[in-house]
C-alpha cells in the first residue's frame, strides 16, 4: 500500500503571500492556505521525503510524523531546499540519506559545509549525500526512478517511486521521459497559474500533460494565489483530476 501526504502545495512565496490583499490571500477557507511544495511518500515500509523547503518543520509538525527514511531533492531552489537544516531529528542516530543531481549537490555543500563535511561536529545534521543521475536506482527494495525535466532552462528531476510520480516546477517533459510515465496510479504535477511563466507551466499546459501521460488520477501542486479559489478552481477539472491542498493524504492499495 502507498500513501501520498501532501505536506505543501504551494509556490516559492507560499499562499497568502506577504503583503497581498486578493480573495485568494484573504480567503478563510483553508484550501487556500499554502505551504511550499513538499510531500512524503509512505511506500510499504519506508518513508520517502520529496524535497525539504523552509516550512518543513511545520509541516512536520502538523502532519504529526516521526520516521524519514530517504530525502530526495528535486532541484536547489531555495523553496525547495531551505529546510534542510531542520532534519537533525530525523538522523540522530544514524545517516540519513539525501539523494540528488551532483550539480545539486554541489550547490548544498557550497550553502551548507557544515552538514556534509567528513568530521561533522556535533548536533548538525548527520546527512549521507548520494548523487544520483537520470538512472533508475534503489533504496533497499524499492525503485527510485528520477525523471529529467526542465525548469525554464534549468534541468531538474521528478521521481517516480511505485506508481506515484511528483513533477514540480515544470515546463518541459523530453520526449523519452514519457516512457517512465506510463500506467501510473497517481500523478502529482505542477500547476502555477492561469497565465503564461517563462519558468513555470500553465494550468492549461499541466491539463495538456496529464492528457498524454494518462494517469488515473491527477492531483495540481505547486499553486500560487494567481491560479484562484480553491473552491473555483476544482470546479473547472477533468474528472479525475483535483487540486491538491496541504495535508491532504491519498491512499493507494
Amino acid at each position: 500500500m502507498t500513501e501520498i501526504h501532501f505536506l505543501g502545495t504551494g509556490t516559492s512565496t507560499g499562499v497568502p503571500e506577504l503583503g497581498c490583499t486578493c480573495s485568494v490571500c484573504t480567503s478563510t477557507d483553508s484550501h487556500d492556505q499554502r505551504l511550499r511544495t513538499s510531500i512524503l511518500i509512505l511506500h510499504d515500509e519506508e518513508r520517502f521525503l520529496i524535497d525539504c523547503g523552509p516550512d518543513f518543520r511545520q509541516q512536520m509538525i502538523r502532519a504529526k510524523n516521526t520516521r524519514i527514511d530517504a530525502v530526495l531533492i528535486t532541484h536547489e531552489h531555495y523553496d525547495h531546499v531551505g529546510g534542510i537544516d531542520d532534519l537533525r531529528p530525523f538522523c540522530k542516530t544514524e545517516g540519513l540519506p539525501l539523494y540528488s543531481e551532483s550539480s545539486v549537490a554541489k550547490k548544498l555543500r557550497e550553502r551548507m559545509p557544515y552538514c556534509f563535511r567528513e568530521n561533522k561536529y556535533p548536533g548538525v545534521p548527520n546527512l549521507e549525500l548520494k548523487e544520483i543521475d537520470t538512472l533508475p536506482f534503489y533504496f533497499n527494495e524499492t525503485q527510485i526512478i528520477p525523471i529529467r525535466l526542465f525548469h525554464g532552462k534549468l534541468p531538474i528531476l521528478g521521481y517516480r517511486i511505485g506508481n506515484v510520480a511528483l513533477l514540480t516546477d515544470l515546463t518541459d517533459i523530453p520526449f523519452e521521459e514519457y516512457e517512465k510515465l506510463k500506467n501510473l496510479d497517481v500523478l502529482i504535477i505542477a500547476a502555477l497559474r492561469k497565465h503564461k511563466h517563462m519558468t513555470h507551466q500553465t494550468f492549461d499546459e499541466a491539463i495538456s500533460k496529464i492528457d498524454c501521460i494518462q494517469p488515473k488520477k491527477s492531483y495540481l501542486i505547486h499553486a500560487s494565489h494567481h491560479l484562484g479559489l480553491h473552491e473555483e478552481v476544482s470546479k473547472e477539472l477533468p474528472e479525475n483530476v483535483f487540486l491538491s491542498f496541504d495535508g491532504l493524504i491519498v491512499h493507494i492499495e
